[in-house]
């Protein structure tokens, strides 16, 4: 599959690239929520997280702990905001974490998160759907 993610990866498409090894390519968000953004994508393609495989997900987020534990002492902030989609508010097919770096007062503030209840019944019900379908996947 190609994207611009893989077409970083492989060298057809210009992006600032800070981290590329067999795990993973990072490179600064060409719109950044502050300067310093990092997106974190892992190789080969995946498209989100539930694509890359098990043993990918050790060294894939070692990659995104260094880049977060990177960010306070390359630029001064005061720690990361790190943060991925899946499928929606995904901008890009090919599964990406943002390292983000942030400092208290920066004027970022939290996501609106909709809430909802759930009717009578309802709770045990997604409960045993959910446990059903971790055993399967198990199986």
């Amino acid at each position: 599959m190609s994207d611009i993610v893989c077409s970083i990866a492989a060298g057809e498409a210009d992006a600032e690239v800070v981290l590329r090894n067999d795990h993973v390519i990072a490179f600064l968000d060409h719109r950044p929520v502050f300067k310093g953004h990092v997106l974190v994508c892992p190789l080969p393609h995946a498209a989100t997280l539930p694509d890359l495989p098990a043993a990918a997900l050790g060294p894939f987020f070692a990659e995104v702990q260094r880049v977060a534990s990177a960010l306070p002492v390359a630029l001064g902030c005061s720690g990361t905001f790190v943060a991925l989609n899946n499928v929606v508010s995904q901008s890009i097919p090919h599964l990406h974490v943002h390292v983000v770096p942030r400092t208290k007062g920066d004027g970022l503030r939290g996501f609106f998160w909709p809430r909802v209840k759930y009717a009578e019944g309802e709770l045990a019900a997604y409960g045993t759907l959910i446990r059903e379908a971790l055993e399967a996947a198990c199986a």
